[in-house]
Order: structure tokens, then sequence, then C-alpha cells
């Protein structure tokens, strides 16, 4: 099940969000003050690559501040976007893998400082 839903999610979603993603942690990593949110978009451009088998391990309390201003800018955002998609998925029964695999990338968008995705 693993490789034939990375496979799946690699040609409809994958490709697209994490090039997406990395894009833009590099136009954040341009600027000297916004390396690390550039840094979190990478991991989330890993993440969105090939998710199914990853599990993301949450840790808001190491980095409180980076976590709050990530999610008040981006954050609340895109997490929001997958959870919508993932319960819209969820209602067919061919999708409920993928939506589960966006409720987890939607945890990560979230809060990603100071996760890991193991």
């Amino acid at each position: 099940m693993r490789l034939i839903g990375n496979i799946i999610w690699f040609i409809f979603i994958g490709l697209w969000t994490s090039i997406a993603y990395f894009i833009a942690g590099v136009i954040l990593c341009c600027t000297i003050v916004l390396i690390p949110f550039g840094l979190q978009s990478f991991k989330l451009a890993r993440l969105m690559m090939m998710p199914f088998g990853k599990k993301v391990d949450c840790n808001f309390t190491s980095h409180p501040i980076a976590n709050t201003l990530w999610a008040i800018f981006v954050g609340w955002y895109t997490a929001a976007l997958d959870a919508l998609a993932g319960v819209l998925l969820c209602i067919t029964v061919i999708g409920i893998p993928i939506g589960l695999q966006l409720f987890k990338v939607a945890k990560l968008m979230l809060f990603p400082f100071g996760s890991k995705i193991l």
C-alpha cells in the first residue's frame, strides 16, 4: 500500500506541491532573516514528495515563537486547506488513504519548527 500510495500521491499531488515548497524555500533563504523559515519549507517539500509510510512528530514547545509566527502568516491557511481537502477525500471510500495523509501534512504545516519526520 505504501508504494502504490506514494506513486499515486507523487503523480497527482506530490510533485507539484513539493516543487512549490522548494521554490518558496529558496526564496525565503535569499534573505538572512527568513532562512529558518526557508529550511522549514524544505522540510515540508520533503514530506509532500512521498508521505506514505512516514510519521510526523510535532513539538510546539521547542520553538514556540517561530511556530506562532509561522502559524499566523503561513500555517493556518495551508493547514486549513489540507484539512478541508482531507475531509472531502475521506467522504469517498477510495479517497480515505489520501485524506489521512493530508491530515498528517496539515499537522506539520501548522507547526513545522521542532517537528520531526520519522
